[in-house]
Parts: C-alpha cells; sequence; structure tokens
C-alpha cells in the first residue's frame, strides 16, 4: 500500500475566460521525486500555487490532503509551517542583501531580546549553503554571485525551513548541463535523507534521470501518472501525453540556403563589467552571421555570452565598450536599444519578466511596444490596427490567452515567452538575436518556435540563438560558436558539430589558461 505524503483531490481552478485546473488530481508517494510535466499553461505552476497557499483556500475547489490530514492553506506561511516550501522559476532574492539575509528574510534568527541575532544568522546560513555544495561565504551579497549559485541559495533557504516537500517549478531553466546535472544529483542525495521533491521541468531527460514518478497535465486535467523506477523512460511517451500526439521530430527541417552576404559582424568586440569597471566580461570577440544562416553561441555559465548580445544591441550593457560592429557591411555605431532597432538588429531577454516585457500592460500593447510607428500615424496610436497586429501574432505564436487585453503578468510562462518573440517579430529586425528562446518552454512550444526560426532565414534574415541545451543548438544551427569565460575559443559547422566537441572545447581552453597561469 503506498504511503502518500499529499493528495490533491478534484482541483479546479478558474480565471475569468479560462480553466486553469479542471478536476485535478495529484498523489506523492513520500521520500520519492515526482515530476510534473505538461505544455505551457497546462496548469502545473496553477496547480503548485494551489498546494502552497499562494493560491490561498477558497480560491479554488477540491480538497488537498498532506501527512493524512485535510489542509487549507491561505498563505504560503501556512504551508512552509508543515514543511512545505516551494521554489519559483524566477527567483525571490533581493540581491542587494547578503545571501545570509536573503534565507532568513521573513524567519529571522533571533537572541532572547527578541534582537536578530547576526553571529547565528550568519553561522546557521554557512552551514546551509555548505550542505548544498556551494563555495561561497555566506556574507557575499547575491548580485555578486551567478544565477547558479542563486539557485543553490533558494534551495540553501528552503533547507533552512525544515522542508519535508520540496517544489522546484523549472530550476534548471537558466542553468548548463553539467550545473542542472549537479542540481538533479543533489535532489537524489536529498531522497536518501528522506525528503520528498516535486520538480516541474521541461527538460525531459532530466525527468527520466531523477524521477520515479511522472504526472502528466493537459489543458488543466491529469492525464496520467507514469511509473518510471528505473529512471529510463522513453521521452517519447511523455512527449505524447503532454501533445495529445506524437513529435516524431524535435527539430523542423530546413533547406539550408545560407547566402554569401555577411548582414551582421563583430570584431574584436571587447567589454567591461558595468559596475566592476576592471572585470573585463568579452575579451576581443569576433563573429558573424550570413543572411540566411541561423548562428549558436554555446558556453558555460559565465561565458559572456548574454553580455555580448545586450552590448552590441545599443550597448545595453557594459562600461568602455570597444570594437567594431558591421550591419549589411558597413560599420555602426550603436547608441542605445532605439539605435539598434532602427538600424535593423533586435535583442530577444533572456529573463523576460524584467527586461523584455511590461507585465501590467496587455499583449497588444507589448507586442507593438519596440515598433509603435507601424502602428502610429502623426504620432497618434490606432488602437484598432494594434489589436489587429496583436490578434495576428497570437495566432501565429499559439498564444493560449482569453484576449489580446490580456495583462502579460497573467500568462504562463511560455505563453509569456510567445508575446516576447511576437513583439520582435512585429519589429521586423533583419538580425534577431535569440536569448534563451525556448527556456522554460514545453516540446509542442519549442517546435513552434524552431517553425517560425526557420521561416525568418527562409526570408533571408538572420538569426544569432544563445543557448545552454546543446541538442537545441545541434538541431539548429548552421554553425557554433563557442565561448568560454570571455573569449571565443571555437567554431563548428553543423555538420561537425557535436557535444563531445564543443566540451572539449571548452575544456581545453581551461586547461590553456591553467597552463598559462603556470
Amino acid at each position: 500500500m503506498s504511503d502518500y505524503i499529499l493528495e490533491m483531490k478534484n482541483i479546479t481552478k478558474l480565471y475569468p475566460g479560462v480553466k486553469a485546473l479542471d478536476n485535478v488530481n495529484f498523489s506523492v508517494e513520500r521520500g520519492e521525486i515526482h515530476a510534473l510535466v505538461g505544455e505551457n499553461g497546462a496548469g502545473k505552476s496553477t496547480l503548485m500555487n494551489v498546494l502552497s497557499g499562494t493560491i490561498p483556500h477558497g480560491q479554488y475547489t477540491g480538497d488537498i490532503v498532506y501527512n493524512g490530514k485535510s489542509c487549507e492553506f491561505n498563505q504560503i506561511h501556512d504551508s512552509e509551517k508543515l514543511g512545505i516550501v516551494i521554489i519559483h522559476q524566477e527567483l525571490a532574492l533581493i540581491p542587494e542583501l547578503t545571501i545570509a539575509e536573503n534565507m532568513f528574510l521573513g524567519n529571522e534568527r533571533a537572541n532572547k531580546f527578541g534582537k536578530i541575532d547576526w553571529p547565528e544568522t550568519y553561522k546557521q546560513a554557512q552551514e546551509q549553503i555548505n550542505r548544498v555544495g556551494l563555495k561561497e561565504r555566506s556574507s557575499v551579497l547575491i548580485k555578486d554571485i551567478g544565477t547558479g549559485k542563486q539557485q543553490l541559495v533558494e534551495i540553501a533557504k528552503a533547507l533552512s525551513k525544515n522542508v519535508k516537500l520540496l517544489i522546484l517549478d523549472e530550476p534548471t531553466s537558466s542553468l548548463n548541463e553539467e550545473d542542472s546535472r549537479m542540481l538533479l544529483d543533489m535532489l537524489l542525495g536529498f531522497k536518501k535523507e528522506g525528503l520528498t521533491s516535486i520538480i516541474i521541468t521541461h527538460k525531459l531527460n532530466e525527468v527520466a534521470y531523477c524521477a520515479d514518478n511522472i504526472t502528466v497535465l493537459r489543458d488543466g486535467a491529469t492525464i496520467e501518472t507514469i511509473p518510471n523506477p528505473n529512471h529510463n523512460i522513453d521521452e517519447e511517451r511523455i512527449i505524447k501525453g503532454m501533445v495529445g500526439r506524437e513529435l516524431t521530430n524535435r527539430f523542423p527541417s530546413r533547406e539550408h540556403n545560407v547566402g554569401k552576404d555577411v548582414v551582421f559582424e563583430a570584431k574584436d568586440w571587447t567589454v567591461f563589467h558595468p559596475v566592476y569597471t576592471e572585470k573585463c566580461v568579452d575579451n576581443k570577440v569576433s563573429f558573424n552571421v550570413h543572411k540566411g544562416e541561423i548562428i549558436g553561441f554555446s558556453g558555460l555559465q559565465g561565458a559572456g555570452r548574454t553580455e555580448l548580445a545586450m552590448s552590441l544591441f545599443g550597448k545595453s550593457y557594459g562600461s568602455k565598450i570597444s570594437g567594431h560592429e558591421f550591419i549589411g557591411g558597413k560599420e555602426v555605431h550603436l547608441k542605445n536599444e532605439k539605435d539598434a532597432i532602427d538600424h535593423g538588429l533586435a535583442y530577444a531577454t533572456e529573463d523576460r519578466k524584467v527586461n523584455g516585457l511590461v507585465l501590467e500592460d496587455s499583449i497588444a500593447w507589448n507586442t507593438t511596444m519596440a515598433k509603435l510607428d507601424k502602428v502610429s500615424h502623426n504620432g497618434i496610436l490606432n488602437v484598432a490596427e494594434e489589436n489587429k497586429a496583436a490578434q495576428q501574432y497570437i495566432d501565429i505564436m499559439q498564444t493560449k490567452t482569453p484576449s489580446i487585453h490580456q495583462q502579460a503578468g497573467n500568462l504562463s510562462g511560455g505563453n509569456q515567452q510567445k508575446v516576447l518573440l511576437s513583439k520582435w517579430m512585429f519589429a521586423e529586425p533583419d538580425i534577431l538575436i535569440l536569448d534563451e528562446p525556448t527556456r522554460g518552454i514545453d516540446v509542442g512550444a519549442k517546435y513552434e518556435i524552431y517553425c517560425i526560426m526557420n521561416q525568418m532565414v527562409a526570408q533571408g534574415k538572420a538569426v544569432v540563438m544563445i543557448s545552454s541545451e546543446l541538442p537545441e543548438l545541434l538541431g539548429m544551427c548552421d554553425r557554433i560558436y563557442v565561448m568560454n569565460e570571455g573569449r571565443m575559443v571555437a567554431e563548428f559547422n553543423s555538420s561537425e558539430a557535436t557535444q563531445e566537441k564543443i566540451m572539449s572545447a571548452i575544456l581545453s581552453s581551461d586547461n590553456k589558461k591553467e597552463a598559462q597561469k603556470a
């Protein structure tokens, strides 16, 4: 007989115009790692928000049974008191505070006089970050550590709350493959200690690697729970449940008609950190992209790929920028983002919630805001034209929303990503830089985005894709550049590129650097 730590029964949640959850049943056995998968908008995050109390009791129907007792959570503190802790996809850390301050914010360590006991705070924080393998002092500011380390801080923060059931929503979406595997191995280690985990992820290889059971949601309803006792389940079985059909090819085929004309080129591009101005983040980087070509950038965290893209896009990142930038064979000096857009260059950020979209505004406004002159006359916005354009891109991207007037912040992460891409497609750039374009997106939606990329290059445009997923780069790119610690270390044509060669190039550059130091 199964020992369930959690049973969610007949959970239904309605939003205006949308049934986000439709009579969902979901059970988790004590001490297991349970994966929750489904397409964007399937209801995964909504179900976990119900469990954690982010969506309070009374705003949904159904029952939550935890450790054999019926529970009604009205806020997140109610669930945390019982050891249920959720780590959201967008990390809830304050950059200007230390690791320790973030870990115990709202859960402060107090002395007998009711004041914060700072020595004890830093001591306990250090114990937990050591436990998750984070090699940092607990006094370090969050803004001074990378995204991968911030993810470990969130896990350490959860452990400090005496967690019994840990929920991780897309925990590896911003991590490279090496860091992702380390995190999954950590969860497997916690499992041996008796910790129960629920993981939401679109990376099906991770599901197969670590999950004991896999529950599939589709359109807000439970499709099935699939046992994975040997951790080797066929990914196609999961995909069929998620999308309701077999997806025989992850990457759409296309004719590789790469033109001779170089539409964009960077030469000896050098960028220093905007705050720590003596730190060089990109060192004499050179690359080019041809008409009708998709090129990819691979590299580990801290390789400088995002910094490179942002600095090229109207100097939106960095200090002491030098080097040469060419569009259509002519050198350009892009002063700001508008200047870049006017020259046919676009950059779709990896951080859609902070820099990509205005979450409080509608889909319609977000779709057109990068190129308002297309829907304006004499400086006056034509709302009818804006609405028409927004609906057109909702149809093209198959964005799940009840209306073009829906706030972007009310969409699922994957549908927000579709709006972000719609914004830049509407701007009609000649060169589109896509920074982690499929982060947090399901396999079906990924395929749709790949098709859009192929359509763009078929029209003679050029696409630059930054991705932490090597299979994605190998499946979509004509050429792949490899970066490591701010330098370009290798370039491969699609016919010769492999995961092994890419990783070997990175490791070889590390070895050369160590040899030079010696």
